[in-house]
């Protein structure tokens, strides 16, 4: 007799293997860890590969060197500053191309950690990092961190997303991914590290030091070996400063924390300008490449992220009036870029623009009666972090940056100190960093990458009771007494004639002395015009019941067909079990 199971294909080893891997990142921190590990060198092969890609377009372009800067070079002739308008040519045909192809919205990092539990998609990301680079590669005053960030993201997503990550496990490991990719395009660990927690995770959990801190240490050591060049920030902190500098950097930090909401709004008015101009989509760019040649032939130091021209306003040492103009024109280069349609990030621009504003600022106290004075190289170290922290968001993430370029901790504390002037502020008298802010122009109310995207998930159609019972609305009260006897049911839901929502009846108020036998049972409904869509989240769940004061609501649809009942106990015990798991989640102890 022949055994019919030894007939049947074996299963193949890789799908065992890949079961077996679940199970042990379900259930062990450490194979997370490793996860992360894997993450973090591909975040950072992935960023040297998008950074001698935008470089190479760079040099072929405008003639520069290979370890040479767009943004230091003297100047940009008239023929080549029309690269910009070519590039931005290209960049808006390809984007007319995707949008006739997909109808939806691209997400990155930052939502999708917010909203989608990490879930981002690979052809999101590959469309926003051939924007970013074409962008970059063609010299508009945007940079490369977020296509580094989105492309360290994806391939964590797409890692999770094969091992069925559980929610929080994919948001962490999303995190570690774009921080990864951060510390290898700076050569820096910790400031990659300090990216993943504030910026795309927003919280620092005790589950997620770990493996956000293996796939940082890794991908910087991957960079490295790859030879990859990080945006090493060359600035020699001077001495520490006391504590009147303390004090003076303090008002830097709040100089800043104002620059930092104007640019915003200034790229959102440009955009919201831009819109409602008669130029298409697709030529957006292309006149917007026009005004940043312009810019490029005044200063080039308009151009790309401005890494070159950093070190080279330091090195010069630059008059206040001269550091002022190109202030000035870089940021209107970057409004320009963002506002006509190029993609890319601030991170490195608004580094570059706060070194400015800290050697005006510290240039400006030269000229005043005071005896405390700041050294340039310190202001514009400072300067940087505080001015970064207004935009892009994570004073420990600046800090940090400033501690690992200069291995000094009093301007790494000042620096922290401006910081959080900086961050407080513009929390207070805005509420976003860039990236949230270009959210909300969308219609989004996130104000971090914290997880809010579970509440958004348990809505009124998922918590419902779908077999409420019903009756009609013209039923008698004596009918209704002897088909509901009282205890048999609390509530019921009265319909009228075409089946549509005419309000609910609680059964005790039916059996109440007074009450006529012949009347109609709609005379005794309650929330006739109160009821819940299914697509309704906890959160305004709540809400709705707590301004009205009732136990218990309707879910409609559109035509006011009752899908179901919920009762405010079953949403407050639900809220509050997701709540205790969110808890559990944070302090690693849902593994356990």
């Amino acid at each position: 007799m022949i055994d019919v199971s030894l007939l049947a294909p074996p299963r193949r080893w890789p799908v065992r293997l890949l079961s077996a891997l679940r199970r042990r990142l379900r259930t062990s921190e450490l194979w997370l860890i490793l996860l992360s590990v894997a993450v973090g060198a591909a975040a950072g092969l992935l960023a040297v590969f998008q950074s001698r890609i935008a470089h190479a377009m760079q040099s072929a372009l405008y003639h520069i060197g290979p370890n040479d800067h767009l943004s230091a070079v003297a100047a940009i002739s008239p023929m080549r500053a029309l690269w910009l308008a070519v590039g931005g040519l290209a960049l808006g045909l390809f984007t007319w191309a995707v949008s006739r192809r997909r109808s939806t919205r691209l997400v990155d990092v930052v939502e999708a950690n917010a909203l989608h539990g990490g879930v981002l998609g690979l052809a999101d990301s590959v469309i926003v990092c051939i924007q970013t680079i074409i962008s970059n590669g063609f010299g508009a005053s945007v940079g490369l961190e977020a296509a580094y960030a989105q492309a360290g993201g994806a391939a964590a997503s797409y890692a999770g997303g094969r091992l069925k990550l559980r929610r929080h496990d994919m948001r962490i490991l999303v995190g570690a991914g774009a921080g990864a990719a951060i510390g290898a395009a700076f050569g820096a660990p910790l400031t990659g590290a300090f990216y993943a927690f504030e910026i795309v995770i927003g919280s620092y959990t005790p589950s997620a030091i770990a493996p956000v801190a293996a796939a940082c240490l890794t991908s910087v050591m991957v960079a490295k070996g790859v030879g990859g060049l990080p945006y090493s920030i060359e600035i020699k902190a001077q001495h520490s400063p006391d504590a009147i500098g303390y004090a003076l950097y303090s008002g830097l930090g709040l100089i800043c924390a104002l620059a930092g909401v104007a640019i915003m709004q200034l790229v959102a008015g440009a955009e919201r300008l831009v819109r409602r101009s008669p130029i298409s989509q697709a030529m957006r760019p292309a006149v917007g490449g026009l005004l940043l040649g312009g810019l490029a032939l005044v200063s080039p130091q308009t151009l790309s992220a401005g890494h070159g021209a950093l070190h080279l306003d330091l090195a010069v040492g630059m008059p206040v009036a001269l550091l002022a103009v190109v202030l000035l024109l870089k940021t209107s280069a970057s409004i320009v870029s963002l506002g006509f349609g190029f993609r890319g990030g601030l991170f490195f621009a608004s580094l570059f623009l706060g070194s400015l504003l800290g050697q005006i600022y510290a240039g400006l106290l030269d000229l005043t009666p005071l005896t405390e004075k700041l050294t340039p190289e310190n202001a514009a170290l400072v300067g940087m972090g505080a001015l970064a922290v207004s935009i892009v968001g994570g004073p420990l993430t600046m800090s940090f940056l400033v501690l690992e370029t200069t291995s000094d901790f009093g301007v790494a504390a000042a620096t922290l100190a401006a910081a959080l002037i900086a961050s407080t502020v513009v929390r207070e008298r805005f509420g976003y960093s860039f990236s949230t802010w270009r959210l909300h122009l969308r219609g989004e109310t996130i104000r971090s990458a914290r997880d809010i995207g579970w509440m958004r998930a348990l809505t009124a159609g998922r918590m419902m009771r779908p077999d409420p019972q019903t009756v009609a609305a013209a039923t008698r009260v004596e009918a209704f007494r002897q088909r509901f006897p009282l205890g048999s049911t609390s509530r019921v839901i009265l319909l009228d004639a075409d089946a549509r929502y005419q309000g609910i009846l609680v059964t005790s108020d039916v059996f109440a002395e007074g009450v006529d036998p012949q009347a109609e049972v709609a005379t005794l409904a309650i929330s006739k015009d109160l009821a819940l869509s299914p697509e309704t989240d906890v959160a305004a769940v709540m809400k709705i019941f707590e301004a009205s004061g009732t136990d218990e609501l309707a879910v409609i649809d559109a035509e006011r067909h009752v899908l179901g009942l919920l009762a405010e106990a079953y949403v407050v015990r639900r809220y509050a079990g997701e709540l205790e798991r969110q808890q559990l989640e944070f302090y690693g102890e849902s593994r356990e």
